[in-house]
């Protein structure tokens, strides 16, 4: 599965099918490493060009957004398999690989109909993101507290034996306890053991541990630590159940996203009617600037300067917030 993919349009001269073509056999003969697969976008509502530019000026900020909680919960569900041992699942949304649902990508009009305006999808993903991280820094605020009580208790069970409790390591028969008797208990460094042996007897106060036997307390402490265990546990896999479901939800959300992004940016960039070439690809580092030649060779070439990169003196630079610009919409995907 790669990690990086492009989401690009391009604009159709003559018909969507003959742009296909031809990108198909440009990529087969000068770049046959890199997949390539049409990106199905929805008629959606194109709205007026007021509202496009408004939103157009949104779209790189929430994209940042919404991608930043995804890797966030994918890193979480890392950690937890980890932390598991568990051998890392593919992720996926409802079942389906998450390459293959960008890859294969269907809109779901059922949960965005393509008749709202795109302010409001656009305005829907970004509330149901941001819950779904309220949720996450809830859940993950919980299983770390009982991991830090959890690991407070191993620091006192496996520290220096002057500080750590001693409820599991003092038989009953070690205490004795009675009206002119009582047990104190001294923690003697190995390498002072023969001294102390020769001179305890003698010693005073200073060198006396308090210690109160208590078969009550000892149970007690023995079923908070049980009970800490099995809530740790119960918490991490309840957690990651739920990271991979989410994960999924912000995962669909965000290709849902996409596919509004490159619409709206395809219209500022190419005009009305709506005639562009949607299309996801993952070229290897190697051979980026052969497909990026590619692309640009299937788009208008009176525009191609207009849109070169700052640095190279084009008008256009920057539109929607990216930090190259090409004579075609073009924006980056990363999944992991």
């Amino acid at each position: 599965m790669a990690n990086r993919y492009w989401v690009v349009s391009l604009p159709v001269q003559k018909s969507a099918s003959t742009l296909w073509n031809s990108l198909q056999d440009q990529i087969s003969k000068h770049s046959f490493d890199t997949p390539l697969y049409r990106f199905n976008i929805p008629n959606l509502r194109v709205g007026t060009l007021d509202s496009l530019l408004a939103l157009s000026d949104d779209l790189f900020k929430s994209n940042t957004f919404i991608e930043g909680v995804s890797q966030k919960i994918r890193r979480q569900i890392e950690e937890l398999e980890r932390v598991s041992g568990l051998e890392s699942n593919a992720l996926t949304v409802d079942g389906v690989p998450i390459d293959s649902y960008l890859t294969r990508f269907v809109w779901d009009e059922a949960k965005y109909p393509t008749m709202s305006p795109l302010r409001e999808i656009v305005d829907g993903i970004h509330t149901l993101v941001a819950k779904i991280e309220d949720d996450l820094k809830v859940r993950v605020a919980e299983y770390n507290n009982v991991r830090s009580q959890l690991n407070a208790i191993n620091r006192k069970q496996s520290g220096s034996l002057a500080v750590r409790d001693l409820s599991n390591m003092v038989k009953p028969e070690d205490i004795i306890t009675s009206e002119h008797l009582v047990t104190l208990l001294a923690v003697v460094p190995k390498y002072s053991q023969k001294d102390w042996l020769s001179s305890y007897e003698t010693l005073t106060t200073y060198v006396i541990r308090d210690f109160e036997y208590s078969p009550e307390a000892q149970e007690s402490r023995k079923q908070e630590l049980e009970k800490l265990v099995q809530d740790q546990d119960s918490l991490r896999s309840s957690l990651l159940q739920w990271c991979y479901t989410s994960y999924g939800e912000v995962f669909s959300s965000w290709m849902h996203f996409c596919a509004v992004r490159i619409f709206a940016e395809s219209i500022l960039r190419y005009g009305l009617p709506p005639s562009f070439l949607a299309c996801v690809l993952s070229p290897s580092t190697k051979g980026e600037k052969k497909v990026r030649s590619i692309l640009e060779g299937l788009c208008d070439s009176t525009n191609s300067t207009y849109w070169k990169t700052e640095d190279e003196g084009g008008a256009m630079a920057g539109l929607g917030g990216d930090a190259d610009t090409y004579p075609y919409v073009s924006f980056t995907i990363n999944i992991a």
